[in-house]
């Protein structure tokens, strides 16, 4: 079964191998997500070297079906982030054999 890691797991981790208070370690890790989104909201890139690459993707304004009712709606231009993994972590997932 596949594990889960949450912040808090990151945090508490982080002040294990640091020896370091667990509360600081929450604050390490709350920044360095606020770095990466506040670098997303300007439309730049957070380029993480052998981890992957955060963008923003855009999608244009377009025309929609409601599936309820079948009537055509509008949606509207939208941003989502987008994630590429580097290589290092896609050989990581893949060893060879």
């Amino acid at each position: 079964m596949a594990e889960n890691l949450t912040k808090k797991d990151l945090a508490n981790a982080l002040a294990e191998t640091f020896s370091i208070k667990k509360k600081d370690a929450a604050d390490y890790v709350n920044f360095v997500f606020d770095q990466i989104k506040d670098v997303l909201v300007k439309d730049g890139v957070a380029d993480m070297s052998g981890f992957g690459k955060f963008s923003i993707q855009e999608r244009a304004a377009r025309q929609g079906i409601n599936p309820a009712t079948k009537e055509k709606i509008e949606i509207a231009a939208s941003k989502s982030p987008k994630f590429k993994a580097s290589k290092a972590l896609k050989d990581a997932l893949n060893p060879e054999k």
